[in-house]
């Protein structure tokens, strides 16, 4: 992996010479568990969380258990035909044309979820930086000399930063607007297109009403209400190598609280949660690739709880720290 991979795409702090800060030195992960060196439990809740803090299946929604398994299937479908997107193009548009243009995927079905990368999302909507025009300030002209970075990024990811967790070694993790902990506050220079060491893209600044936007569109031109997720890549804590993970949803809940319902001997749980939408999102990805220009996928037979959510319900609270 080259210094590019690791400063231009901006995610990779899973990667070696960019894993996450910690007590053991490493760093944070680019993403993952968090600006506040939240533990994220292996999957789990805290015990102590309080009964409705995540959703549960609302009545008459398709509730985990037998469901859950999507019937022991799972297909996946990378879109065709999206092709570059830049900014001001109808992204929904352009995906509703990509269902119909690619075999095997009409008619949609209910247990059908739509994965949409960040970086189309972000160029769509012009959430893209041209680095010719930064002034980066002296402590990210400083940073970068020292770790061989190019001082405009970095001043892109502090601009972008709600709050700087770790900037040490050549990593710098954040906290951005949306409560994310990541790498470079989600700013990526691989992948922009034509203008490539010019531009980088920066994180939707709603991507929960991206989703929205996309799930509208693909409703209204193939009659069926399939929900949305909005994908990036995040590295993870005390791991090397990234997944891609939800970062907006629209339609599906993203965490399925399974506390109180019995396993398969009959053992009531009483901490698991499921973070559904990151295992699509992640499963999304092994037919997405990261160079192969697909940007989007059916995922079939997940069988999320259906939900209006948003992506803030994956968000742990302050409150819950294990290392504060």
């Amino acid at each position: 992996m080259s210094r590019d991979d690791l400063d231009g795409a901006g995610r990779r702090a899973g990667a070696p010479g960019a894993g996450s800060a910690d007590a053991r030195g490493r760093a944070e992960g680019a993403g993952s568990a968090d600006a506040r060196g939240r533990a994220e439990g292996a999957g789990s809740e805290p015990a102590g969380m309080p009964a409705g803090t995540l959703p549960h299946p609302a009545p008459g929604s398709d509730a985990p258990g037998e469901a859950e398994a999507g019937g022991g299937r799972v297909e996946i479908t990378a879109l065709r035909g999206i092709g570059e997107v830049v900014p001001g193009v109808d992204l929904g548009m352009l995906v509703v044309r990509a269902i119909a243009a690619t075999p095997g995927v009409l008619p949609l079905r209910t247990d059908d979820v739509l994965v949409v990368t960040q970086k189309v999302v972000s160029k769509a909507e012009g959430a893209v930086v041209d680095l010719r025009t930064v002034e980066p300030r002296p402590e990210a002209v400083a940073f970068g000399e020292r770790w061989d970075r190019d001082p405009r990024q970095v001043e892109v990811v502090l601009r972008e930063a709600v709050r700087v967790v770790r900037m040490e070694r050549g990593v710098i993790v954040t906290e951005t607007h949306h409560g994310f902990v990541l790498a470079n506050s989600g700013v990526d220079a691989s992948n922009v297109g034509p203008r490539s060491g010019d531009l980088v893209t920066l994180l939707p600044r709603d991507p929960d009403a991206s989703a929205a936007r996309i799930r509208a569109a693909v409703r209204d031109a193939h009659g069926l209400d399939v929900p949305v997720i909005v994908s990036d890549s995040f590295g993870r804590p005390w791991r090397w190598g990234i997944v891609d993970v939800a970062i907006g949803v629209s339609g599906l809940s993203p965490v399925e609280d399974l506390r109180g319902v019995p396993d398969a001997d009959g053992r009531v749980m009483r901490s698991t949660s499921r973070a559904v939408a990151d295992e699509i999102a992640s499963a999304a990805e092994l037919a997405l690739g990261k160079s192969a220009g697909r940007p989007a996928a059916i995922v079939r037979g997940a069988r999320p709880v259906r939900a209006e959510a948003s992506i803030a319900d994956v968000v742990m609270p302050a409150r819950f720290d294990l290392f504060p």
